[in-house]
């Protein structure tokens, strides 16, 4: 399935992708807020990544520019259990500032309300104000704000995360 919006092209991942993951998960910018804050390298996104994305069904979408077709990063939309699921996007630098990830969330919750969900959540570091920006203009509300205790806490850890949801 592909989905369309006014800009974007959403895909599902495929095998032959690995090197557009290893071109963005291994931007610094786009790692700085996400899991230990640094790129991740091409042997891990062999190994752990590219088995997650790819395939039926798995929730992650290639995001394209239309007009170009050039690759601008990732839209998750993953079953979390008991018609909810968890909203997450990645772009890359480059295309941030143009409302894609806006346009890429808000297909992808109203794609999932419309096959079933009942609720999408999202988790965004405290200090992530762009992502929360995001969050809040596809219509997701702040439900908390919580501290987690991580293995390697990136900057701004100390802030905390918040937890954004939408219920149909």
């Amino acid at each position: 399935m592909i989905l369309e919006t006014e800009r974007l092209v959403l895909r599902p991942f495929t095998p032959s992708d690995v090197d557009l993951l290893v071109w963005l998960l291994g931007e610094p910018l786009v790692m700085r807020h996400i899991d230990d804050g640094k790129p991740v390298p091409r042997d891990r996104v062999e190994r752990e990544v590219l088995p997650r994305v790819v395939g039926g069904g798995s929730g992650w979408w290639a995001a394209h520019e239309r007009a170009t077709g050039a690759f601008i990063g990732w839209f998750e939309l993953s079953a979390a259990g008991d018609g909810v699921a968890e909203l997450g996007y990645r772009l890359h630098p480059g295309s941030w500032g143009r409302g894609y990830a806006t346009e890429g969330a808000k297909a992808l919750v109203e794609h999932g309300f419309a096959a079933g969900l009942t609720k999408v959540v999202a988790t965004a570091m405290v200090v992530n104000t762009g992502s929360r920006r995001v969050l809040e203009k596809v219509g997701l509300r702040h439900v908390r704000t919580f501290h987690g205790d991580w293995p390697d806490p990136v900057e701004g850890a100390e802030h905390g995360d918040v937890e954004y949801e939408l219920v149909r």
